[in-house]
């Protein structure tokens, strides 16, 4: 299992669901965007250069607000 996928599994676990995609920036760099929301309208989206990077600070974003054990 990759560490990504172990941060989704562990969001999953937690009640939230989540998507991911690659795209192509304004300058032609390869950018990643995560997202993770519940059925509570809670909702965060994050982008990073890596996929790994994105899902690290989706995980970061939520544990600020104490939403992920």
């Amino acid at each position: 299992m990759k560490d990504w996928e172990i941060i989704a599994d562990k969001l999953k676990k937690a009640g939230w669901s989540y998507g991911y995609v690659s795209a192509i920036d304004s300058n032609g760099r390869t950018i990643w965007i995560a997202d993770a929301h519940r059925d509570d309208g809670k909702r965060f989206v994050v982008h990073a250069d890596e996929k790994l990077t994105a899902f690290l600070e989706l995980e970061a974003a939520i544990c600020a607000c104490s939403e992920l054990a």
